[in-house]
């Protein structure tokens, strides 16, 4: 009787230790594997004879602005958290995920190319040995700084569907763009911008559509990344629309106020478009 006694209380501490364990891998609570599973909802097929009037357009999107801090953190490593830039990068790493030049999607960047954009790499500075008075070579490791990712440009294809009757926006690329001064530059008095890579969006879904984006309201409502780009849960302004003077930026004639008035313009010609097709 002992016997059972003492076996039955082992049993139960050991199972106490595996379940304290297991609480402390999971934050107590349950464990998150659903959105690991899911994959991307497929688009609606559109015949081209249905698109009676498409669009090109491509947004910036500031990534410290309040409604896109979830694009921008965390900049630092973090379990069971990514920011866009850290998915993006462990996508290329990891699963394969293409970085092309430019957006039209023909020629890839290499790791390395990619570095390079972001100013990592090897620094060399010199010193004076104290013992012999020679001049020595110091190399120093630059990592690279993802918290430099500020800003984001989408390009996206505007499209009305006539056979279904509404008008859509479906995203084609995405392009990171880092914000940076020179190391000369200690007031921070000119900044300095430069796109890093472009990814296809249509080739990035998969991955956007196994992680899942920090949602401030209600962290158990999980919501992966690309459900926040179909969903269009960004804010940004037009930056760029095709045009018959080679795809020309509209900060290439407008100034200022007035680059985001003629963004404005781009915007309701668009709704105006789509709202003088129905008759009332």
């Amino acid at each position: 009787m002992k016997k059972l006694l003492f076996l039955f209380i082992g049993l139960f501490l050991i199972s106490g230790v595996f379940t304290t364990t297991d609480a402390q891998g999971v934050d107590g609570v349950y464990t998150k594997h659903l959105t690991a599973k899911r994959k991307p909802i497929p688009f609606q097929y559109i015949r081209e004879a249905d698109v009676m009037w498409s669009k090109v357009l491509t947004r910036r999107v500031n990534l410290t602005e309040k409604r896109n801090l979830s694009l921008y953190y965390p900049t630092v490593e973090m379990e069971g958290r990514k920011s866009l830039i850290q998915l993006m990068m462990w996508g290329i790493k990891n699963k394969s995920l293409t970085p092309f030049a430019s957006d039209e999607f023909l020629t890839q960047f290499t790791l390395n190319e990619i570095d390079e954009r972001f100013g990592a790499g090897v620094d060399t500075t010199y010193d004076i040995d104290p013992e012999t008075g020679e001049t020595i070579p110091l190399i120093t490791k630059k990592p690279a700084d993802i918290s430099e990712v500020k800003e984001l440009l989408i390009k996206e294809r505007w499209i009305f569907d006539k056979q279904r009757s509404i008008m859509e926006a479906r995203i084609i690329g995405l392009c990171p763009i880092r914000v940076y001064y020179r190391d000369d530059d200690l007031d921070h008095e000119e900044a300095r911008v430069k796109k890093l890579f472009w990814v296809f969006f249509p080739e990035a879904r998969n991955i956007f559509a196994s992680e899942a984006i920090y949602n401030p309201k209600n962290q158990s409502q999980e919501m992966t990344f690309d459900d926040y780009f179909i969903k269009r849960m960004f804010e940004g302004y037009i930056f760029k629309e095709s045009n018959v003077y080679d795809n020309r930026l509209i900060q290439d004639y407008a100034t200022g106020l007035d680059v985001l008035l003629e963004s404005e313009r781009i915007k309701d010609e668009i709704f105006s478009f789509e709202h003088d097709l129905w008759e009332f």
